[in-house]
């Protein structure tokens, strides 16, 4: 496969017009297409005062030309990770204007690109030397933070990639199942495509058997644990080249029942949004091992791991988890440091009390939060319990007694049919928080 094209060059003479970069069923988007929809965007966007400017799409092909149009223009865009209004309104200080295929009702200006006229070409200025995407990421206060990553990082990124996997990607499409608004998503459904020329589905695929229905084509599927898990063995299975998880720990069970089904074992990627990718493996067997990539560090201080890598704009970060490395310089994660709170002067952590609800009879999943009520702060947890009864919740606090101070003992339960996820397959923080507001 020939090297990646570096996202400043995507709409350079170097593609022929007709070459497909994406599709929305049996419609298909050429390059051709994408350089007369980024220009249109770009025209309005040199008009128009403010560095920043938000991108929430559904669609990925209007994402593309969107953050092309962004770039080009020497605008920064900004990936809040969604399009809802409320948290949008939130987080309004960051950004000056959006581009949205969805209606929003914001104080600042929102544009959406298909009411806008094409206008005739004229050669875009060069993307900056210096420009990069902010993305956002919660931790678990579900306050969000700013993630800034120059394109040169993300570039390096999918050369890492390229070199680990492009020969075996030859002309497949790209289909997924994770938002292209987060980072793994928009690295592997958006990046990866463009800079390896591959077709990327516009849509998001929500269910398996919309998946099955992509069978034209060979396929590398971009997904999370939480779709594998759901995988339906008796439609019939596309061929795939590629399989890649990532957003959450892949488990042994749900990767040797996926293999059955997708006839090819299943990718891992092991990163954060803070770091991009760290490391690799493949689902040929059971509990394989974690490959760091080439250029990737790894030092422990104190009870902290830390990593060194150009894909992070100060090349050094700090990790949650807790890794064992092998005498072959390979690693497992064995666990996550801490989440600690401090209520009423006190250290309280909500790992162990999540430990501690998971040992209580028909709890299957548990989370706990804190949750501000006045000037108080206490612990409210979201409960999947199938068979609980209404004396269930007294019950388990008598049960904690005996191993937590009563101050650690949650005070607010909500008892829900299943833990809620963002598209990413990762604990929706914000969302977890709302199940405890007063005023819903």
């Amino acid at each position: 496969m020939n090297s990646p094209l570096a996202l400043a060059l995507w709409l350079n003479g170097s593609r022929h017009p007709q070459h497909v970069v994406a599709f929305a069923g049996q419609q298909c988007f050429t390059q051709s297409d994408l350089i007369k929809d980024v220009q249109r965007i770009y025209d309005w966007l040199q008009r128009q005062p403010g560095q920043r400017w938000a991108l929430c799409f559904d669609n990925s092909y209007d994402f593309i030309a969107a953050l092309l149009a962004t770039l080009h223009a020497g605008k920064t865009p900004v990936l809040p990770g969604h399009n809802r209004e409320a948290q949008l309104r939130e987080q309004q200080e960051h950004f000056c204007g959006v581009l949205s295929d969805t209606p929003l009702n914001l104080s600042c200006p929102v544009l959406n690109p298909q009411t806008l006229n094409y206008s005739a070409f004229k050669p875009f200025e060069p993307v900056p030397e210096e420009a990069g995407v902010v993305f956002f990421t919660s931790g678990s206060t579900g306050e969000p933070a700013q993630i800034y990553k120059t394109l040169r990082a993300l570039d390096e990124e999918i050369a890492w990639l390229a070199a680990l996997w492009g020969d075996s990607l030859r002309d497949c499409r790209v289909v997924g199942s994770v938002s292209h608004q987060h980072l793994y998503g928009f690295t592997f459904r958006v990046m990866l495509p463009m800079a390896l020329g591959l077709a990327g589905d516009a849509a998001m695929i929500h269910f398996p058997e919309q998946l099955a229905a992509r069978a034209s084509h060979p396929l590398l599927f971009i997904s999370s644990p939480a779709f594998l898990k759901r995988l339906d063995i008796n439609l019939a299975a596309p061929q795939f080249k590629r399989v890649i998880s990532a957003a959450g720990k892949l488990d042994d069970v749900t990767a040797q029942q996926a293999l059955a089904w997708l006839k090819t074992p299943v990718s891992e990627i092991y990163g954060t949004t803070e770091t991009g990718v760290l490391a690799w493996r493949e689902h040929v067997q059971t509990a394989p091992e974690w490959q760091a990539f080439p250029a990737v560090r790894f030092t422990q201080q104190d009870d902290v791991w830390h990593v060194e890598s150009p894909l992070i704009h100060h090349h050094h970060g700090q990790l949650d988890d807790i890794l064992e490395f092998t005498s072959q310089g390979r690693f497992r994660l064995i666990g996550r440091r801490d989440r600690v709170v401090k209520i009423e002067e006190k250290r309280i952590s909500l790992s162990e009390v999540e430990r501690r609800l998971l040992a209580l009879p028909g709890v299957e999943e548990a989370v706990v939060v804190p949750v501000t009520r006045g000037s108080r702060i206490a612990l409210g947890a979201v409960v999947v319990a199938p068979t609980a009864q209404g004396a269930c919740k007294q019950q388990w606090r008598e049960a904690l007694s005996a191993w937590l101070e009563p101050i650690a003992i949650p005070r607010y339960w909500r008892i829900v049919e299943r833990i809620p996820l963002n598209s990413q397959s990762k604990r929706a923080w914000a969302q977890l928080q709302e199940l405890f507001d007063e005023t819903r």
